[in-house]
C-alpha cells in the first residue's frame, strides 16, 4: 500500500500538473469573469516562479547534501549504491539504458578505482508498479562488469522497491558477509538525506558520498536570474517529491 500510494503522490507534486489544471479551470470559468482572472493570474505566477532557474538552483543548494571531496573519503569495505538511474522498461533489452543520476555508478567506479573502497554493492530491485524485464541492480552491475569491475567485487540486493528497503535489504545482505564492515552511500545529493537516516534506523552508519547534483554554483549573472528555464518545473518536481518523502518518512518512523 506505501509503495502505491508514494507513486500516486508522485503524480500529484508534479507543478506541470497543477499548471494543467489551473489553465482547465481558466478554460471551464465564464469568459472575463473574475473567476477566469483568478485562475489565470495563478497560472501566470506558478509560470514565473516555477521557471525561474536561480528560485530552483537556491532552493535545491539548501536541500541537498554537498559533493565530498574524494580524499576525504576513509577507505572502506564497499560502497553502497542506490538505484533509480536506469530506463528498465526501455526495449530491446540488450543494453542498459542510463538516465540522470548515472553518476551515481561512475562515482562508485572512481572509488573503487581510487583504492577506497574494496567492493560495490548495488541496492535496487524496480520501482516499477508493473513487472519488468530486468532488475535496476543488474543493470548497473553489468556497467559495472563492462568497467572491467571482478565479479567478486560486487554484490546485488534485488529485492528493494524504496530507500526503506534499500537500507533494511542492505542490512540482510552484509549479515551473510561479515567481513564488510564500513561503508560509503552513494546516492543523489538530494536524495542523501532521506537515505542516510534510513540507513542509520537500521544500524548502518555509513560515509556520505553524494553524486547527481540537479544544481550549479550559484552565480551573478542576468541570464541565471531572469532567464527563464522550463526545465526548472522538473526540478521543483525533483525537491517538493523529496522533501514530503523525507517528512513522510520521519512521521512514518523509517528515518
Amino acid at each position: 500500500m506505501f509503495f502505491i500510494l508514494s507513486k500516486t503522490l508522485d503524480f500529484v507534486l508534479l507543478p506541470a500538473l497543477w499548471l494543467v489544471v489551473l489553465l482547465l479551470g481558466a478554460l471551464v470559468a465564464q469568459p472575463g469573469s473574475l473567476a477566469q482572472r483568478r485562475w489565470l493570474r495563478a497560472a501566470g505566477l506558478l509560470v514565473l516562479l516555477g521557471t525561474n532557474n536561480a528560485l530552483v538552483n537556491e532552493a535545491l543548494l539548501a536541500w541537498e547534501k554537498p559533493p565530498v571531496p574524494l580524499r576525504a573519503v576513509a577507505p572502506a569495505d564497499a560502497a553502497v549504491v542506490l538505484t533509480g538511474v536506469t530506463a528498465i522498461r526501455k526495449s530491446p533489452h540488450d543494453r542498459v539504458y542510463l538516465q540522470h543520476g548515472a553518476d551515481r555508478v561512475t562515482n562508485a567506479l572512481w572509488l573503487y578505482r581510487a583504492g577506497r573502497v574494496r567492493r560495490i554493492i548495488i541496492t535496487g530491485g524496480s520501482g516499477a508498479v508493473l513487472s519488468v524485464a530486468n532488475t535496476e541492480a543488474k543493470d548497473l552491475a553489468t556497467v559495472l562488469r563492462l568497467a572491467a569491475v571482478p565479479q567478486q567485487d560486487i554484490l546485488l540486493e534485488e529485492r528493494s522497491r524504496n530507500t526503506r528497503e534499500n537500507a533494511k535489504f542492505t542490512k540482510a545482505l552484509l549479515a551473510r558477509h561479515p567481513d564488510i564492515k564500513s561503508l560509503v552511500l552513494i546516492t543523489s545529493g538530494f536524495h542523501q538525506r532521506r537515505a542516510l537516516g534510513c540507513f542509520a534506523q537500521v544500524g548502518l552508519h555509513p560515509q556520505s558520498f553524494p553524486a547527481d547534483f540537479y544544481t550549479t554554483d550559484r552565480n551573478w549573472t542576468p541570464d541565471y536570474w531572469l532567464v527563464p528555464d522550463i526545465g526548472a518545473l522538473s526540478r521543483w518536481s525533483t525537491l517538493l517529491h523529496e522533501m514530503v518523502g523525507y517528512a513522510v518518512y520521519k512521521v512514518a518512523g523509517y528515518c
